[in-house]
């Protein structure tokens, strides 16, 4: 938890508190620059527009053609009076001027130049709307674009004789309209860019402590209670820090005063245990006919008992040593099979005298690798009394082992199934926990299965386990070997009359492991 410094400019994966923050804040955030961007360049637009409108207004204005008119009562040409109008008009050095007769015909320019007839359709407009007025804006033949404002003129009878149209050119009005809309885009910009910086030094004071604290409850809950969280701020995300660490540190404290007190407790029950089953098998052995069936019942019972409390006690000690990690195994070279073999001869017996029988395929090839053979036995029997305790008889505990390769190495499996009782989905993810029973009318510690799958792991091994309710448990174990059997020496085994029995009984829920 001390890799501060490595995870100081890191933004945390878009999930959770980060993804609701970015689509409830930053969103709204971005959609409203958005809006305000739009409205801003239309009203920037709008002003400059208009403006350039106010201008052309004015030299088409009702004064400018009243001019015009009282010019022409007077006799003077339209032309004469354009020229006039023109050389007066204020604004004629930032607009044009011209001054078109009623045939459509431009009679004179502020310009100087000729100008041909052409599209004007502010002074179409203008020609026959109530007012007289025509606007438009687009592009001359050349290309440019305008603004146009355009006003018809009337003589003294009220006759159309011809028009004024003011332009002036909106390019250097666009370069000035988009250059403001520049600099608001790249000051929204920069805001919003501000703002998601601090939003990442929010997400980095906030949620990242918070995923912290949520990684290490995890590794917490997982039995790893040596991890801390380092406290970097002196608020509420801090007092949580240190109740986090306070609750770990005293959760490792209890945990350790209990294996401490299991240890002690198995290895001072060992000592009068071992006595209690010694003298015991010695009076059962040592009895004649002399004495009573109660006596003899009782001695048996005795034995069979101080038996049992032993074995538990052995689950015991293997525990501690699992809690504190002194559970070392004594590597050598190992034919697995043959200690397979020994342990499934072994529990047969025990297995007959309960009504279940035991059906088994082990390959007659030495399946060697490094492994420590008393730890095997141990694995092997507690899966197989497992299998046994949770049958019913009458019915069948199949055993299969083979050879295999398994993630890329030479490997063998061997897998149990039995037809008992079956393990629920929710129990199943449970099942090699520490104390965990699915099943809790059933003998057990709970230790037993946690304690194997330990042992496999330190093998390099693997443990599976498949199980439907009703129907049975299948346990599949993996584990490394030297090398795997040449296909001659697998062709040349005598084939097993059990097999295809048994492989039925590997599938019965409707898939095989082994």
């Amino acid at each position: 938890m001390k890799n501060s410094a490595a995870k100081k400019f890191h933004i945390p994966k878009i999930r959770g508190i980060t993804l609701r923050w970015i689509i409830n804040i930053l969103g709204v955030i971005a959609l409203f620059f958005i809006i305000v961007f739009i409205i801003s360049s239309f009203a920037i637009k709008n002003h400059y527009y208009s403006n350039v409108e106010s201008i052309l207004s004015s030299g088409t204005s009702t004064t400018a053609t009243d001019y015009f008119s009282s010019n022409l009562d007077a006799g003077e040409t339209l032309e004469q009076s354009a020229a006039d109008f023109i050389d007066s008009y204020s604004y004629k050095d930032k607009t044009t001027i011209w001054v078109i007769d009623s045939d459509g015909k431009v009679v004179l320019s502020s310009s100087g130049f000729a100008i041909e007839k052409q599209d004007m359709p502010d002074y179409n407009q203008a020609l026959t709307s109530a007012d007289n007025c025509g606007k438009y804006i687009g592009k001359l033949d050349s290309n440019e674009k305008v603004m146009a404002v355009c006003r018809a003129i009337k003589n003294s009878e009220g006759d159309i004789v011809g028009a004024v149209r003011v332009m002036s050119s909106l390019e250097q009005i666009d370069n000035q309209v988009f250059t403001m809309v520049f600099i608001i885009f790249v000051g929204l910009l920069a805001v919003f860019a501000i703002i998601i910086l601090s939003n990442v030094y929010f997400i980095q004071s906030i949620i990242i402590p918070v995923q912290e604290i949520n990684e290490t409850t995890k590794k917490i809950s997982q039995g790893d209670y040596s991890v801390r969280i380092e406290k970097k701020y002196n608020d509420e995300i801090g007092n949580l820090c240190d109740s986090i660490n306070s609750m770990a540190e005293e959760i490792s404290t209890t945990d350790k005063m209990k294996n401490d007190f299991i240890s002690t407790i198995s290895h001072e029950l060992r000592t009068p245990l071992t006595s209690i089953k010694g003298w015991g098998e010695t009076l059962t052995f040592g009895m004649d006919d002399s004495v009573d069936e109660i006596t003899r019942k009782g001695l048996e019972v005795i034995v069979k008992e101080a038996g049992r409390l032993e074995g538990f006690v052995e689950e015991l000690l293997d525990f501690s040593r699992l809690q504190s990690g002194r559970m070392n195994l004594k590597l050598s070279k190992t034919d697995i099979f043959a200690e397979l073999d020994e342990t499934v001869f072994t529990f047969r017996e025990r297995a007959m005298r309960e009504g279940i029988e035991v059906k088994y395929s082990i390959p007659d090839v030495p399946a060697v690798g490094n492994a420590d053979a008393n730890r095997l036995r141990q694995v092997f029997m507690n899966i197989l009394d497992n299998a046994l305790k949770y049958s019913r008889a009458p019915s069948k505990i199949f055993v299969k082992a083979q050879f295999l390769k398994y993630e890329g190495k030479n490997s063998i499996s061997i897998a149990v199934a039995d037809q008992g009782c079956g393990i629920s989905k929710e129990d199943l993810p449970h099942v090699k926990d520490k104390f965990y029973k699915a099943n809790v009318s059933v003998r057990g510690s709970g230790i037993g299965l946690a304690v194997t799958n330990e042992i496999i792991n330190l093998h390099q091994g693997k443990l599976e386990i498949d199980s439907e309710e009703g129907k049975g448990t299948l346990v599949t174990i993996y584990l490394p070997i030297e090398s795997l059997p040449s296909e001659n020496e697998l062709q040349d085994m005598p084939a097993n009359p059990d097999d295809a029995e048994i492989n039925k009984g590997m599938e019965m829920k409707g898939e095989s492991n082994a």
